[in-house]
């Protein structure tokens, strides 16, 4: 039963293969714990008990409140789909109550660190079109032209990784200023671009000729073959985090924290919240609320550090 519910979630639901993944392994660490494997569990012989029985086990063997939450969701959703198929007579999640999980805030780049980093990547990219003929091969010219690009998308509109890797030159109007994306689901949004972002991509397409993929995705890589492929995931990741660490002292540099920084550079800048949930593609305005939450620290601590009253009065002031 759980393949039949995971082929359900990847052709009926159009989950990603990461999230049915995701799903398969929770189950099936639950039917193990339950002594079965895949083929063998039978969901209609479980008891309430045993979800929290499970719950317990997971806690005593030091998994994280938020991995023990996200497999009892996955249970969840699991028994909800039986019930809809009939295949059992009742929910046996229902009432198990998860653990409280502390929801950390986003980390994001200041914007001084985002100012360097795009000085850094046109500087690069000067020297490199000015160097004696013969010594910057265009597939140099086309590589850095196409990370800069990159780290102006994920920043000036708040793409997830997945969606950027997605994104076919069809999808982009250059005429009207906008992109259109696909997001969790294949739900897709229009994303509006500036005229700056505009000449960032014309641009990039000028360089890319003969580096295009034979599918049209906007983004390509060259392989160490000579082949044309789009470029990947883990490529985005690795280039993002190199870029990022180089300019900033956060821990994380992943295309996530600028999913984040443009977030809160638009909160910052008087954006409306509602605003924020469409252009980053959120199904729930509490899922975007949480910027609200960060802002409200840099507020603190700026009104720590200048106002004059703020602070507690030193020995013998009153």
């Amino acid at each position: 039963m759980i393949r039949r519910f995971l082929d359900w979630l990847q052709y009926e639901r159009r989950y990603s293969m990461r999230t049915v993944s995701e799903y398969g392994d929770d189950l099936r660490a639950f039917a193990t714990f339950m002594g079965n494997d895949e083929e063998q569990f039978d969901p209609a012989e479980v008891a309430t008990y045993d979800v929290k029985t499970w719950m317990v086990d997971m806690l005593d063997h030091q998994l994280s409140p938020r991995t023990v939450k996200r497999r009892l969701s996955a249970l969840r959703s699991f028994y909800k789909y039986l019930l809809r198929q009939g295949l059992v007579k009742r929910d046996v999640t229902q009432g198990v109550i998860a653990p409280k999980t502390d929801k950390p805030l986003p980390v994001f780049f200041r914007e001084s660190e985002m100012q360097k980093e795009e000085a850094i990547g046109e500087r690069e990219l000067d020297e490199l079109m000015h160097q004696p003929d013969g010594e910057a091969s265009p597939k140099e010219i086309f590589e850095l032209t196409r990370d800069n690009l990159i780290i102006s998308i994920l920043y000036q509109t708040g793409m997830r990784r997945a969606e950027i890797i997605g994104l076919q030159d069809s999808d982009i109007d250059l005429h009207q200023g906008q992109i259109r994306v696909f997001g969790k689901r294949r739900k897709e949004r229009v994303v509006p671009i500036g005229e700056r972002l505009v000449g960032e991509i014309e641009a990039y397409m000028d360089v890319r000729q003969g580096f295009e993929s034979p599918d049209h995705h906007l983004l390509t890589s060259v392989r160490r073959d000579g082949s044309i492929a789009p470029m990947n995931a883990k490529s985005v990741y690795e280039m993002v985090r190199k870029r990022m660490g180089e300019v900033s002292t956060l821990k994380k540099h992943s295309p996530h924290v600028l999913r984040h920084t443009f977030a809160t550079t638009m909160l910052n800048n008087g954006a409306d919240i509602r605003t924020i949930q469409t252009l980053l593609g959120h199904a729930s305005l509490s899922a975007t609320q949480v910027y609200t939450h960060t802002t409200f620290e840099q507020i603190q601590q700026a009104y720590k550090h200048a106002h004059p009253r703020s602070q507690k009065p030193k020995n013998g002031e009153k």
